[in-house]
């Protein structure tokens, strides 16, 4: 199910998407949401990314432990 979001973009981003979206003849959503996927897979593939992740998800873990006990 899609969820909607709310991106509050200073004036010169928001306009430069939009030209963006308007010169490959696509959608600014549309625009948006490529942009994104495209952060998400070169934060996938990042190695520093992942240990960071790995260090939060260690840290997670110890804290929710401690809270069931």
């Amino acid at each position: 199910m899609p969820k909607n979001m709310t991106v509050r973009l200073d004036e010169d981003l928001a306009a430069d998407t939009e030209a963006l979206a308007r010169a490959e003849g696509k959608s600014l959503n549309e625009t948006v949401k490529e942009a994104l996927r495209a952060a998400v897979e070169r934060r996938r593939k990042d190695p520093e990314f992942k240990a960071r992740l790995r260090r939060i998800i260690e840290e997670d873990r110890e804290l929710l432990e401690r809270l069931a006990k």
